[in-house]
């Protein structure tokens, strides 16, 4: 079976979204997502977008302290430029009927101001966090999904997994994407998707390890597939690792968001000891990577499982209301955060690499386009600001879209590639399914103890030893067996093992997320972008 379009986006959180529904306007789209149309990493999303929206704010502002948390290889136009477009962003969301905390009016010129209630995040020297309650993604999904429904030439198709980029030099054609295979829920159909601009959406990864505030989906299908057709990846050894996650022996990893610190919540160990202030001066507001590392510190120094995060003494009636989905989830678990410290441990939460972009989501292979958290633009250097995320996937996804409109022209009207469908070959269907199970079990615990919060030489070496092993059981698996989306998901989140493992090897320094026992400093020597390529070890660039 086989569809053709203007443009496929893969993947369906913030930024896939907002370019499908611009890039609507122009052309006709077909979107596809692993699970259903709202399952993304943007659904879960608590704290909001970072945006100067507040009179006694600043863009400078903002952008200094994006600068500082990245550690010194933030790409500064792209810090400038997603500062700077991200009021404008705000008000189109608005316009769109996003319900954000706070008031704001129907119309918005390009100087009146918008009344939202503004939170403030760790690292950040302002409020200026939009946000909707403690829900913020979920209603940004709905807000835009909303809309997309609405347009007649959007074609949605949930719960399809892509397995491949399509790369018309593969059949005689130029070094350029034309589409992707994409496997059906069933597992018994293969669609042949080609587009005339090809657009990864995926996200991030966080289920390459054990403990991850990430849904199921997050696997690293997008950097994989692009790493696959030869595209250039970028700084893949900067994985932040938010620090507050719910600790339950019973309970998924439910992320406590960063917002409650920015309201006064204090972190302790269990006798009460406030230890923030001793690692950093901003304390329990430190940015996020000092935070994980201070409690992962103070979790190994005393021996504890967790530690405790109180947002007690803060009126019960506010901590309702401002954190209504924290409220519930931990009621669920016997836990009233209006009255008792939240166990909390860090988990693996963000992307700060991926796939090399410009300013507009253009990879290095024509044709393919990456945007949000699968894509590295340099807005976050070796470490993300709160709440950076959804900033960039909303001006990314504006941004390409209106870049993609005016290449695009050039290619309508043209033959369409001569790909083939999709060949099974000789696989059977799988008896052996233990194995993958297995294999994603033993390499998500690997990462988390050999490559997570802190690394060490030795500790990579064992770990890239183990991957090496793993990739050639999985090969050898895809090759016999017909696919699966779990079999597609192992796959992927061991080559994106893979290489955050050879790029944090290849810097000998502490930076950022990327903490390693064998050099604790950080080193002018390193202050350049890490790039891998097919075929091509992991080398450092200037940026």
């Amino acid at each position: 079976m086989s569809y053709s379009c203007d443009y496929l986006v893969i993947g369906s959180g913030v930024a896939g979204l907002a370019f499908a529904l611009e890039a609507s306007e122009h052309g006709d789209v077909i979107l596809v997502t692993k699970r259903a149309l709202d399952e993304s990493n943007t659904q879960y999303a608590q704290g909001g977008v970072a945006s100067v929206l507040a009179e006694d704010d600043t863009f400078e502002s903002h952008i200094k302290d994006t600068l500082v948390a990245g550690a010194g290889l933030c790409h500064e136009m792209a810090v400038d430029v997603c500062v700077r477009e991200g009021p404008g962003r705000i008000r189109w969301l608005l316009d769109l009927g996003a319900r954000f905390s706070g008031k704001a009016s129907a119309h918005h010129g390009p100087d009146e101001g918008i009344d939202l209630d503004l939170g403030r995040e760790g690292g950040h020297s302002a409020r200026r966090v939009a946000h909707a309650a403690d829900m913020t993604g979920r209603e940004i999904v709905r807000a835009l999904l909303t809309a997309l429904r609405e347009r007649p030439n959007v074609r949605l198709l949930d719960n399809h997994a892509a397995i491949d980029l399509i790369m018309a030099s593969k059949y005689g054609g130029p070094e350029t994407c034309v589409g992707a295979y994409v496997l059906d829920a069933s597992g018994e159909h293969v669609l042949r998707l080609l587009a005339r601009s090809t657009v990864l959406a995926t996200g991030g990864a966080g289920k390459v390890y054990l403990y991850t505030s990430n849904p199921d989906i997050a696997t690293g299908d997008g950097v994989a597939m692009a790493y696959r057709a030869g595209a250039e990846i970028a700084n893949m050894e900067f994985y932040q690792f938010h620090p507050t996650c719910l600790y339950h022996p019973r309970a998924k990893r439910f992320l406590i968001s960063e917002a409650l610190r920015g309201e006064g919540a204090t972190l302790s160990l269990a006798d009460g000891d406030k230890f923030m202030p001793r690692h950093h001066p901003r304390a329990d507001l430190a940015p996020r990577d000092i935070v994980a590392r201070s409690i992962d510190f103070e979790m190994k120094r005393t021996g504890s499982e967790f530690v405790l995060l109180d947002i007690s003494h803060r009126p019960a009636s506010f901590v309702r209301e401002r954190f209504p989905g924290i409220h519930a989830e931990c009621l669920k678990w016997g836990l009233d955060i209006t009255t008792q410290p939240i166990p909390v441990v860090p988990a693996a939460h963000y992307m700060c690499g991926g796939i090399t972009t410009d300013l507009y989501g253009r990879t290095t292979i024509p044709g393919l386009w990456a945007i949000g958290e699968v894509g590295c633009t340099g807005l976050h250097g070796a470490n993300r600001l709160a709440s950076n995320s959804l900033l960039e996937g909303l001006v990314l996804g504006h941004r390409a879209a209106l870049k993609s409109r005016e290449l695009i022209d050039e290619l309508r009207g043209g033959p369409p590639p001569a790909v083939p469908e999709w060949e099974v070959g000789d696989a059977v269907p799988s008896d052996e399914k233990v194995i993958v199970t297995q294999n994603w079990d033993e390499l998500r615990r690997f990462m988390w103890n050999y490559v997570g919060i802190v690394r060490s030489s030795s500790r990579l070496r064992r770990a890239a030893h183990r991957i090496a092993l793993l990739q050639e059981e999985i090969q050898e698996y895809y090759w016999r067996f017909l696919l699966t989306r779990d079999l597609l998901e192992l796959r992927n989140i061991a080559t994106t093992a893979e290489l955050i493992v050879s790029s944090a090897a290849s810097r000998a320094e502490s930076r950022g997320v990327h903490f390693t026992l064998d050099h604790l400093n950080p080193d002018p020597r390193f202050a350049r972008d890490t790039v891998v390529k097919r075929g091509v070890p992991p080398h450092l660039r200037n940026s």
